[in-house]
C-alpha cells in the first residue's frame, strides 16, 4: 500500500506541475496576443483539452504504476490531487501576473465589462452598470480570486477524473 500511496504522490506532483506550466504558458501567449482580457473561445477549448489530457495521462499513469488496476476512488483521488498542485502553482503565478506583470489587470476587467454591457444591454441605465461594476470589482480581490481558482480547479478536476475514472476503471481481482 506504500507504493501506492508514493505513486499518488509523485504522479500528482509531475503532472500537477506539467499542467501549471502548460497552463501558465497559454496565459502569457494570451497576455503577448492581448487576447487575456476578452478571452476569445478558443482559449478556452484550449485551456480544456491541456486540463483533461494531463489529467488523463495522469489516471494513466497511476493505473500503470498499479499493475493495470484503477478502482474510481484511486482515479478521483489522482485526478484531483493533480488538479490541487496545479491550482496551487496557478495561483501563486497569478498573484505575480496581477501585481508585477500587468497590475492594471483587473481595472481593464472592470473596463472591458463595462463595455461590454453598454454595448449588449443599452437599455441599461449608468447607475445599473456602476452598481453592477462594484459587485464585480468586490470580487476581483487576490483572495477571493483565489480561492474562486482553487475551487473551479478541483470541480473541473473532478469532473475529467469522473469520467477517465469511469471509462479506465478495472478493479483488482477479490482475494479470499
Amino acid at each position: 500500500m506504500e507504493t501506492q500511496s508514493t505513486s499518488l504522490k509523485k504522479i500528482a506532483l509531475n503532472y500537477g506541475v506539467l499542467l501549471a506550466l502548460l497552463s501558465i504558458v497559454l496565459q502569457v501567449i494570451s497576455y503577448v496576443l492581448d487576447a487575456h482580457i476578452d478571452r476569445p473561445w478558443w482559449l478556452t477549448v484550449l485551456q480544456l483539452l491541456i486540463s483533461v489530457s494531463v489529467i488523463v495521462y495522469g489516471i494513466k499513469a497511476f493505473k500503470t504504476e498499479n499493475t493495470g488496476f484503477l478502482t474510481l476512488s484511486q482515479a478521483l483521488k489522482t485526478g484531483l490531487a493533480i488538479s490541487l498542485v496545479a491550482g496551487i502553482i496557478a495561483v501563486v503565478f497569478n498573484y505575480i501576473f496581477m501585481n508585477f506583470i500587468d497590475p492594471d489587470f483587473i481595472q481593464k476587467t472592470l473596463d472591458f465589462s463595462r463595455e461590454q454591457m453598454i454595448e449588449n444591454y443599452p437599455d441599461m441605465s449608468q447607475a445599473q452598470i456602476e452598481s453592477s461594476l462594484e459587485i464585480s470589482a468586490k470580487f476581483m480581490t487576490p483572495w477571493i480570486m483565489s480561492a474562486f481558482a482553487i475551487i473551479a480547479t478541483l470541480f473541473f478536476g473532478f469532473i475529467i477524473s469522473l469520467f477517465a475514472g469511469l471509462v479506465m476503471k478495472k478493479n483488482p481481482p477479490q482475494q479470499l
